[in-house]
């Protein structure tokens, strides 16, 4: 026999009281507490907080400094290119390297740490500067047509790349096919 069977009586309906079910209820043995004390963060929690932010900072700073000096040393590279095309195409419209950045338009061009890059002119011009030509360890030139670099984050240099203030140096080598940190080359 089920509870559908029409044999059966009806189970007897219990009372609900009204409002039964639409609210918490209340009182101390109900199991529900209002808390009016308790409605933010106590200042423990709001200092663990930032002691986990400051933390992972402190974590994240040197990996983002050396990540932004990467971009930076990359766009001198960048720049530095662009350069040395902007000087072949005059080489090969002229017949000779311009005696300065001006003369391409360049003049104003600033590398990513703020200083004028640097150039000078070796094949067609007179023998006055070449002692200033960037040299390698055995004090070679590392140029035959012209030297054109980036001083680097420090804005310092010396014209052999073995020379401390050198190193950090961004260059052009073997006639455009090196070009980038003179302490790698």
């Amino acid at each position: 026999m089920s509870r559908d069977d029409p044999g059966m009586p009806p189970a007897p309906a219990t009372p609900v009281p009204e409002g039964a079910g639409t609210h918490p209820p209340e009182g101390p043995a109900s199991g529900w507490r209002l808390s009016l004390g308790r409605l933010g963060f106590t200042l423990l929690e709001l200092l663990l907080v930032l002691v986990i932010i400051g933390v992972l900072s402190s974590m994240a700073s040197p990996s983002l400094h050396r990540a932004m000096e990467k971009a930076r040393v990359a766009r001198a590279i960048g720049d530095i290119k662009t350069i040395e095309i902007e000087l072949l195409t005059f080489e090969a419209g002229e017949g000779t390297f311009p005696l300065t950045l001006a003369s391409i338009g360049r003049s104003l061009l600033l590398d990513p740490w703020g200083n004028p890059y640097r150039y000078l002119p070796i094949r067609g011009s007179d023998s006055k500067g070449k002692g200033a030509m960037r040299k390698d360890r055995f004090l070679v030139p590392i140029n035959s047509d012209f030297d054109l670099y980036s001083t680097g984050p420090d804005g310092k240099t010396a014209s052999p790349l073995t020379a401390q203030p050198s190193h950090d140096d961004i260059i052009r080598a073997n006639d455009g096919g090196y070009i980038g940190e003179a302490s790698g080359y």
